[in-house]
């Protein structure tokens, strides 16, 4: 499943819902947690439920329950997993037994094939010991993301930023582990929203870091951001130039441990690497 963009949606406007998927998101969340008021989330799960029934499913279309830790989690599962979503996005996950926990209750309510989960894996003190657990459970996942948001008020923290917009530190360490947690379970580490939805040059450079630093894609909070994410997470045709090169390189000296490409030396890594910028671009049709 490819998700380079997950575009959020709330779970109470069915009209929302219908835009989302024009969005040229990846995969559109129909949101039963955050996005919904406590006394409309009887309403939004009835919409979440007819929009699954009936929707073209273009795109894919995950739902975020609410955390296993209160009482809503049992009504969302109970109301959506009949129209088989796309996947479901976990907040609040402790690791691996979070993930046990969710797989058990979607066999009581009946579902013989659990939908692939994305856990957002930062958002309580403990989640963030938990991180390394996922990998026992990495069959069950589509990826792993975090949440700037919910940790700071978990600790009692008065912002996730500093001045100039950048991560506190003890954030900006749930996001690197984060990053390695998806890696070593070996499946899609996805970034963080931006929450500056008019910010575009923002955006576009936060996306940018994403990538750079190993991110395969990220989640949006407005159908304006979709665009920017997507061709932020899709190889260049620099990038696609240069893998062909360092592969070409690599072919011509077959059994050769390093090759040189333009005056740099390229070894194992710099192949790998070239390989996933070619299978990224093919994945795309951009090759």
């Amino acid at each position: 499943m490819r998700l380079r963009s997950l575009l959020f949606t709330p779970g109470d406007r069915p009209d929302r819902m219908a835009k989302a998927l024009d969005s040229g998101a990846d995969a559109v969340i129909l949101d039963l947690e955050d996005a919904v008021s406590p006394e409309r989330k009887p309403e939004a799960r009835r919409h979440v439920a007819e929009f699954l029934a009936t929707a073209d499913r273009r795109t894919a279309l995950f739902v975020r329950i609410n955390p296993l830790q209160g009482p809503e989690a049992d009504h969302d599962l109970a109301a959506v997993l009949q129209g088989a979503p796309d996947g479901l996005l976990l907040p609040k996950a402790e690791g691996a037994a979070s993930l046990r926990s969710l797989l058990a209750r979607i066999k009581a309510f009946g579902g013989t094939h659990p939908p692939p989960i994305l856990p957002i894996a930062t958002e309580t003190p403990a989640a963030i010991f938990a991180l390394g657990s996922f990998k026992e459970v990495a069959a069950r996942l589509c990826g792993l993301t975090w949440g700037a948001e919910d940790l700071p008020a978990a600790i009692g923290a008065s912002t996730a930023r500093e001045p100039d917009g950048g991560y506190a530190p003890p954030y900006e360490t749930a996001r690197s582990f984060t990053l390695l947690a998806a890696h070593a379970a070996g499946v899609a580490p996805i970034d963080t929203v931006f929450p500056a939805f008019r910010d575009a040059e923002g955006l576009a450079a936060y996306a940018a870091r994403a990538r750079r630093d190993g991110f395969r894609g990220m989640m949006a909070i407005h159908p304006a951001q979709v665009p920017t994410i997507n061709a932020a997470f899709a190889p260049s045709a620099a990038e696609i130039l240069w893998a062909r090169a360092a592969v070409a390189a690599f072919e011509a000296s077959p059994g050769a441990g390093a090759v040189n490409l333009d005056g740099a030396m390229l070894d194992a890594p710099h192949r790998k690497q070239a390989e996933r910028i070619l299978a990224e671009a093919a994945a795309l049709n951009l090759i």
